[in-house]
């Protein structure tokens, strides 16, 4: 009897997307992002994707000290791989996005492979009422460019290189995958590539079956056997760009940052409950859900899970 391919559940637990208003599932002090980062590990994730928020407001907080909040009674609570962001929010600059990565030096952090348009505010038609910071920043995303550029990716990597931190490339469009490979082809990162794909963005690659297709044969044609593919459908394509992938071999990322929804017009109560739509999903389809130990091993980390 054949045995069932270990798939990646990442799970990114809150992210500086969604605003607090939107929804009262979305983790926003630092009780919540570990309680459903705990609940998120419990139901199958293998890989805990953080963000902290400021305890008052819940904006986006990239301070090490908002991580200093989340990140040791996560270590302490799961088994799980902790993937701290060094995205932040796009308003960051790249000196504030690295600073807790740097800090903590966890086995994995994000870096987002290129700079794009990132528009968020036609979210406002679905939340008309929202008001004070949370509409300043979907508004404000009608005139901002998420900044990526080479230098900023190489000074991410320059700040967690010594620390045996490896990264979750995050790739938004076609371009990015070849910046990643530029990188790898100059020696500045080496396999394997965990590529996370990302969908359905506004500034970024649509969701359409034919551009998760197109972006999964690209990175293919570039990286081969040392890449790990994993894809992150935004909103409403989340579970439908995860089954697309899970069927062509694939590792699936879910999660509140990247979706609020369990359906349509259903709003999704918890990060566990994506993960185990995830894992239902994989299951259905042949694959099981990988553990930790497997999901360090496919992606080439260190044991020790954050700096002491």
């Amino acid at each position: 009897m054949a045995d069932r391919r270990p798939v990646i559940i990442t799970c990114a637990i809150t992210g500086a997307i969604h605003t607090p208003s939107m929804s009262p599932h979305l983790p926003a002090s630092a009780a919540a992002i570990i309680s459903s980062a705990e609940e998120a590990a419990e139901a199958g994730a293998a890989i805990l994707h953080l963000h902290a928020r400021d305890e008052a407001t819940g904006r986006p907080d990239q301070s090490v000290e908002g991580f200093a909040r989340i990140v040791p009674d996560i270590s302490q609570r799961t088994d799980a791989i902790l993937n701290l962001t060094t995205g932040g929010s796009p308003y960051m600059t790249v000196d504030e996005r690295v600073r807790p990565a740097a800090h903590f030096a966890p086995q994995l952090a994000s870096l987002n492979m290129g700079s794009m348009n990132m528009g968020l505010f036609p979210m406002l038609g679905r939340y008309p009422d929202i008001a004070g910071w949370e509409r300043e920043h979907l508004e404000g995303s009608r005139d901002l460019v998420f900044r990526n550029s080479y230098r900023d990716i190489s000074a991410v990597l320059d700040a967690c290189r010594g620390n045996g931190t490896r990264f979750e490339f995050e790739c938004y469009d076609t371009s990015h995958l070849y910046n990643l490979a530029w990188f790898a082809d100059e020696g500045l990162v080496e396999p394997p590539f965990f590529v996370q794909t990302v969908f359905g963005l506004l500034g970024g690659i649509g969701a359409h079956p034919d551009d998760v297709a197109h972006m999964r044969r690209t990175a293919l044609r570039l990286f081969g056997t040392d890449m790990v593919w994993s894809v992150l459908g935004a909103g409403a394509y989340q579970m439908k760009v995860a089954a697309q992938a899970i069927a062509a071999g694939g590792h699936v990322r879910v999660g509140l940052e990247d979706s609020l929804w369990s359906g349509p017009g259903e709003p999704s109560t918890s990060n566990a409950e994506q993960v185990r739509t995830a894992a239902s999903l994989i299951h259905a389809m042949g694959g099981r859900v990988a553990t930790p130990d497997e999901a360090v091993a496919l992606l080439g980390l260190r044991e020790s899970r954050i700096k002491p």
